[in-house]
């Protein structure tokens, strides 16, 4: 063989080896830009964040019921708490069509068929119970039991769940008060004529810290009355879509979301009345 010849294909093979780095560089490239930022795990919630979801407005503490999940998601998807990176969004802004800065957002999205035409949505992290609120000092705030509300006055918004769910569950013995709408039920509630409010445990937290002065949720109540979904959005056709649900749904089956609603719902203010 000529030097020409030898230089020739020293060339030919010193690009084939070029071309095989370079395929594989991009492949690594591409995997990572599945997230927002490569090696990062970005994750949204609410400013503020309110409780129990993320307890006092501090995400990366990982406390409270959605910061928790969103940690153990991660965990799943093979993130380490230093690689997750947290961010702030309003709540019509994470829902809205178009790009986002985020991989996940976690803000008590409940999936409906409207919104899923802007943005993915994993499997449920948790579905909504309702709860029992009182005004403070009155005897049905002081309740443990079901038993304790049966003579309470109980106030609910019309065409709710609430209504089913008070009726079925609290079957009171003085008539269930029926408002048109929760803030006209919370109003009642601060002018004595009800004894107590039955909503959603989401809005009961929102009755209690922004609605009311001395509100207290005295609990949850059993029901098989489906609630709201609660699930994590992601961008419209995120590559990570998949793998989410497979990380909810892993720690739905192995008891983990079930100790986490213990944790930061049930045991912080929230208990099961029997």
């Amino acid at each position: 063989m000529s030097r020409t010849s030898r230089l020739a294909a020293a060339v030919a093979v010193g690009a084939a080896a070029l071309l095989a780095l370079t395929s594989c560089a991009g492949g690594t490239d591409a995997a990572e830009s599945d997230t927002v930022t490569a090696g990062k795990l970005t994750i949204a919630t609410g400013e503020p964040a309110y409780e129990p979801w993320v307890l006092g407005d501090d995400p990366e503490s990982g406390e409270g019921f959605e910061a928790a999940v969103a940690y153990a998601v991660a965990d799943e998807l093979g993130y380490a708490k230093d690689d997750v990176v947290w961010v702030r969004t309003t709540f019509d802004a994470a829902i809205a069509p178009g790009p986002k800065d985020f991989d996940l957002n976690l803000q008590q999205f409940s999936v409906s068929e409207d919104r899923a035409k802007a943005v993915d949505f994993s499997s449920p992290y948790y579905v909504t119970t309702q709860a029992v609120v009182a005004a403070g000092g009155t005897d049905a705030a002081k309740a443990t039991s079901i038993a304790d509300l049966k003579d309470a006055v109980i106030g609910v918004a019309s065409g709710t769940t609430s209504l089913t769910v008070a009726e079925d569950v609290i079957a009171p013995t003085q008539k269930l008060q029926v408002f048109n709408n929760v803030d006209d039920t919370v109003a009642a509630l601060k002018n004595g004529t009800i004894d107590a409010l039955v909503t959603d445990l989401p809005g009961a937290y929102y009755v209690r810290d922004a609605q009311l002065d001395d509100g207290v949720i005295v609990g949850q109540l059993e029901s098989e009355a489906g609630g709201d979904e609660f699930a994590i959005v992601l961008p419209k056709d995120s590559a990570l879509t998949a793998d989410v649900t497979k990380a909810v749904d892993t720690l739905r089956e192995n008891g983990e979301l079930d100790k986490l609603t213990e944790k930061w719902i049930a045991d912080q203010g929230a208990p099961v009345l029997k």
